[in-house]
C-alpha cells in the first residue's frame, strides 16, 4: 500500500466536529505544514488534543487563533495568550490536564486500557467530577483514557513504510497520539526508502501510519 499522498488528501480527512490530537512541544515536533493547511482548509468545531496550543501565529495557535477549535484538552496554554482569553471570555471550553496525566491518558488510549490510578489532582480542582478509588488505605483519582480521529505528527526521518525517527524533543507527544487515533498522519521532514532507517532508532513503526506527507527534504 502506497502511503504517500499530497497534503490536501491528506488533511481531506479532517472533518467539521473531529477530535484531533497533534504531537509536538511549544511548536517543537509539531506539523506545522499539516496545521498550516487545517487553518487554510477552515475546519471548525474541532476538540483538539495536545501538549499545548504553541504560540498566537506558530503550530497548534494558528487553529485557535482562527477559532476552529470548541474544546482544547492540553496541559498548558500560557504561551498563547489568545487561547487563555477564548477560555476567559467562554468561546472555547478548555480542559487542563496535568502534563503526566495528559500524556498517560493518551497512553492508555492507545494501549487499550480503561484508565489509570494517580494521586495526582487530589485535593485540587482537577479531582472535580472525577470518580476516586482507594487502594491500600491510599486515595487515588481515576483518569480516564483519551482517542482521537485523527493524530498529525511531526517525523524527523520517515521511510515509505511510515517508520518513524524523531530527532530530539520533536518526539514530545508524537509517539503517545500515532497509537490512540483512527487515523494517523505524518509530516515528514525528510523521507527516505523503505530499509534505509537503521531500525535501532525507529519509534514509530509503521503499522500505525496511514498516510505520510513529504516535507522539506
Amino acid at each position: 500500500m502506497n502511503k504517500i499522498v499530497t497534503i490536501e488528501e491528506a488533511i481531506s480527512h479532517i472533518k467539521d466536529g473531529m477530535t484531533v490530537m497533534i504531537g509536538g512541544f511549544l511548536a517543537a515536533g509539531t506539523p506545522e505544514k499539516l496545521v498550516d493547511k487545517l487553518v487554510e482548509k477552515g475546519v471548525k468545531d474541532l476538540t483538539i488534543i495536545a501538549n499545548d496550543t504553541g504560540y498566537p501565529d506558530k503550530g497548534i495557535g494558528k487553529l485557535i487563533v482562527n477559532k476552529q477549535a470548541k474544546k482544547t484538552i492540553a496541559s498548558h496554554i500560557g504561551t498563547n495568550p489568545e487561547t487563555g482569553r477564548q477560555m476567559n471570555e467562554n468561546e472555547m471550553d478548555v480542559q487542563l490536564v496535568p502534563q503526566g496525566t495528559l500524556a498517560e491518558r493518551i497512553r492508555c488510549g492507545g494501549a487499550g486500557l480503561g484508565g489509570f490510578l494517580t494521586e495526582t489532582g487530589i485535593g485540587t480542582i482537577i479531582e472535580e467530577g472525577k470518580e476516586k478509588i482507594t487502594v491500600n488505605g491510599k486515595e487515588y483519582l481515576l483518569e480516564l483514557p483519551l482517542k482521537a480521529d485523527v493524530a498529525l505528527l511531526f517525523g524527523s526521518k520517515v521511510d515509505t513504510k511510515g517508520n518513524i525517527y524523531y530527532h530530539e524533543a520533536t518526539r514530545n507527544f508524537n509517539p503517545l497520539i500515532a497509537m490512540a487515533a483512527d487515523i494517523v498522519i505524518v509530516e515528514a521532514e525528510e523521507l527516505v526508502e523503505a530499509g534505509e532507517l537503521d531500525p535501532n532508532i525507529v519509534v514509530t513503526p509503521s503499522v500505525f501510519v496511514d498516510y505520510i506527507v513529504k516535507g522539506d527534504k
